[in-house]
């Protein structure tokens, strides 16, 4: 296949021997003509080469891997294709992609009736690249099918899976938050030059990477970042924390581990994800090795400075808090192996990497078991090797640190954890003005409290990952980013800004209707984008050539309180809307284009629709139509309309 070099240009890209021919790609970044939200648009033809398979055939091979699409008829061929391009988009990652629409449209060059041999077809995306790359793996998997040839999509997913990782939305908690605020019918983009989330319109946004949001104390995220100092601070609160100090050479380790006495933990002051981290230390001989890979894990901006401090024996448990509330409990266990009486442990690694729900990416329950000198040393304390063979049912623990990115697994361990612990987590949560944290602790038992002993707080975290809650590998899920969105947005209606769509206004009567605004609320910062111009308030500001650009500056403005677009068929058809739901859309003689701005609407909103002279006015399944007198301007329908969406 020939790959089309440009998003605009429209070419056939079949070769004499394909049976289906894909072409004329788009990009949407919202609402548009063929889908309500972001779609990647593009046109689908039987080339006439060669004679397809019955819908049958594809159907058979697609579900293997898809089972699910077997729920569903599909009228024609292209219809199954574009089923199938939804659900290769989900990249087995969770991802929230599975709308789609297919609408027939005339040969190119043929605009007689009934002339509707090719297809446009729309799907959901996130991502214009990674949907881009999904439209031709599908293309050749379908010609595969036709041919009788084998296809790996197994390589194709793994290479899209990596594509979109690079992407901007490459973590598996802006998944899961980009979903759940889909759910919640909140708001969300990207804000590309600033590389954050947005959710939520105007005054009502709340930004963020990740876990962190704007709200958050940034010097309370970086005070926990200095282990040392929050542990201290911690300490004079009365929370349990191991006993330690830190230390800047071996000699200074070796010294307070005589003090402390053994067994103790190594890490550096400043680290994520327990990289440098080594528990259970028993003897010098140890130590010195633990402090070497602390010191490896430093930053290169970081000075050398490592904690030393009790290792206290018990399961490894993440306790996380949002907006100061106990939320979820995971323990953490590190990645073991069993045996069978006849594999090395080598052998049993490669068989465990192998399984389902180690399929290493961002969204699978565990990552693979990672060999390296860790690894290698702690087997070596067991007196074991990679070379080793276990007997049946024998378990062996590969590393003292339950680190999930390395093979770990979680286990979900919230509804086992006793009051004390929660009243603990949520006391030590509503010291730090941070939407969420993470309390890491080590117990010997979750479900006893705290006050019985052999329990310490190691250390806290902001930007917590979330994942291992959603996704444990034993347990149930607990729906973390429902409760951190909540946080902010009690709904999606409280997630907004209201909004007037036009289809058409000109320059002068918007600025009357601004006025108008202005004349019964003052104080309000009112948006408006229109051909050409960008007013806040009576105020020209520049106007960007993405016209959707100029809506996104707007609806990221974190002082409006409403916005007003211009939305004509030109712009519909080339960039679509920026946002979904309009609180008042009016319409004067539209075009079947201009009309998909009455489509996104809610059930309180308003649409005032204008065909010559006759009015139509709707809000909440109520229909209104009269004449409109050949002397009776349009502004004063939609003037008396404004009191429907403004504050009183």
């Amino acid at each position: 296949m020939v790959l089309e070099q440009s998003l605009n240009h429209t070419r056939v890209n079949a070769k004499s021997t394909d049976v289906f021919d894909i072409f004329n790609f788009r990009h949407y970044v919202g609402p548009n003509p063929y889908l309500n939200t972001a779609a990647y648009v593009f046109d689908f033809a039987l080339t006439e080469y060669a004679e397809p398979l019955a819908i049958a055939d594809y159907l058979e091979v697609v579900c293997d891997r898809y089972p699910q699409l077997k729920a569903h008829s599909y009228d024609a061929l292209v219809h199954l294709f574009a089923a199938t391009v939804a659900e290769v988009s989900t990249l087995e990652m969770d991802l929230h992609l599975n709308r789609w629409s297919v609408k027939p449209c005339p040969r190119q060059n043929d605009s007689s009736e009934g002339s509707a041999c090719e297809y446009r077809i729309a799907v959901q995306t996130l991502h214009a690249k990674t949907s881009r790359a999904i439209v031709y793996a599908v293309w050749d998997w379908f010609e595969a099918i036709t041919r009788n040839q084998s296809f790996s999509l197994d390589a194709q997913i793994k290479s899209l899976q990596t594509q979109f990782r690079r992407s901007v939305y490459g973590g598996p908690t802006a998944y899961a938050l980009l979903r759940t605020a889909d759910q919640l019918g909140i708001p969300a983009f990207y804000l590309w030059d600033e590389g954050l989330m947005q959710y939520g319109y105007g005054k009502k946004q709340v930004r963020g990477i990740a876990t962190t949001f704007d709200p958050d104390s940034h010097l309370d995220s970086d005070f926990t970042t200095r282990k040392d100092d929050c542990k201290a601070f911690l300490e004079t609160l009365g929370f349990p924390v191991p006993k330690g100090a830190i230390v800047y050479t071996v000699d200074d380790a070796l010294s307070v581990a005589r003090r402390i006495q053994y067994p103790i933990a190594v890490k550096p002051v400043v680290g994520h994800k327990g990289i440098g981290v080594t528990a259970d230390v028993r003897d010098p001989d140890e130590l010195e090795a633990a402090f070497g890979r602390a010191v490896e894990a430093v930053v290169p901006e970081q000075p050398i400075r490592i904690i030393v401090e009790q290792s206290i024996s018990g399961k490894d448990y993440r306790l996380l808090c949002v907006n100061g509330r106990f939320v979820a409990a995971t323990e953490r266990r590190p990645a073991s192996v069993t045996g069978d009486g006849k594999s090395t442990i080598q052998e049993l690694i490669d068989h465990e990497n192998q399984s389902v729900a180690r399929s290493d990416t961002p969204t699978s329950p565990m990552g693979k078991i990672q060999c390296d000198d860790a690894m290698t040393l702690y087997l070596k304390e067991q007196g074991l090797s990679l070379n080793s063979v276990l007997d049946p049912d024998e378990t062996v623990y590969l590393r003292k640190v339950a680190n999930l990115s390395v093979g770990g697994m979680s286990i979900d361990a919230t509804p086992h954890i006793h009051p004390d612990n929660l009243i603990l987590a949520q006391d030590v949560a509503q010291h730090f003005r941070l939407t969420c944290l993470g309390i890491d602790v080590i117990a010997a038992d979750i479900s006893k409290s705290w006050k019985d002993g052999n329990f310490a707080i190691l250390e806290i975290n902001s930007a917590p990952g979330i994942f291992m809650h959603l996704k444990p590998t034993v347990g149930e899920p607990v729906d973390v980013p429902s409760s951190i969105l909540k946080t902010f947005f009690s709904s999606g209606e409280e997630a907004r800004i209201p909004v007037i769509s036009f289809n058409r206004i000109q320059v002068k009567d918007l600025q009357e209707l601004i006025d108008n605004i202005l004349w019964q609320h003052p104080d309000m910062v009112i948006g408006a984008v229109c051909r050409g111009n960008v007013f806040i308030n009576r105020s020209s500001k520049g106007f960007h050539a993405s016209y959707n650009t100029n809506v996104q500056n707007l609806l990221r403005h974190p002082k409006l309180d409403l916005l007003i677009v211009e939305y004509p068929e030109d712009i519909l058809e080339r960039e679509g809307m920026f946002y979904y739901g309009s609180n008042l859309v009016v319409l004067d003689d539209p075009t079947e284009s201009e009309r998909t701005l009455a489509r996104d609407v809610f059930e309180q909103s308003t649409v005032v629709v204008k065909e010559q002279q006759t009015i139509t006015i709707q809000r909440r399944g109520l229909v209104e139509q009269y004449q409109l007198n050949q002397e009776e301007p349009f502004d004063r329908v939609y003037l008396k309309e404004l009191a429907t969406i403004l504050p009183t």
